[in-house]
């Protein structure tokens, strides 16, 4: 049994010493917006924010995260009150088949929680991480620009 700090909640799971964060969120917290893909931590789907900091969960054992702080995608906002990056990549369509998305706005939300005013050249590094097999980056670079700008408006 492990306890897990997800979204603000601790949550007690069982999880099996081999079990990836990923799995144990998705499979057991039902928290199904981390999505895994390559399974190697090279395609960004499962990107959380562990502590604050972009992490590939399908290369996190879910015992390593005891102990500190995991944002989901789930976390961020509510269907009816979006997060302004979550927003944003809805409003710039920053997303083509969807698959990839959580993981690019987990990215973007850290970048923004660094830098609230990033360039272009900053976004494209920050997302540089995660994969969009349908090319959708020029989109995904505008909806980062976008929930910037929105966010500097509202400090």
């Amino acid at each position: 049994m492990i306890r897990l700090n997800v979204n603000g909640a601790v949550h007690e799971v069982q999880a099996e010493t081999h079990e990836s964060l990923a799995d144990v969120l998705h499979d057991r917290l039902h928290l199904i917006g981390t999505r895994v893909s390559c399974e190697e931590g090279e395609c960004g789907c499962c990107t959380v924010l562990l502590d604050g900091e972009p992490a590939t969960a399908c290369l996190i054992i879910a015992a390593q995260a005891e102990g500190r702080e995991v944002r989901t995608v789930e976390g961020l906002g509510t269907p009816d009150n979006l997060h302004p990056v979550q927003q944003a990549f809805v409003d710039e369509h920053g997303f083509q088949c969807g698959f990839c998305t959580s993981g690019f706005i987990m990215s973007s939300v850290s970048l923004l929680e660094r830098n609230p005013n990033p360039s272009r050249e900053e976004v494209a590094e920050a997302v540089s991480g995660n994969i969009c097999r349908c090319g959708a980056y020029p989109y995904i670079v505008e909806s980062v620009m976008t929930a910037a700008a929105r966010m500097d408006e509202n400090r």
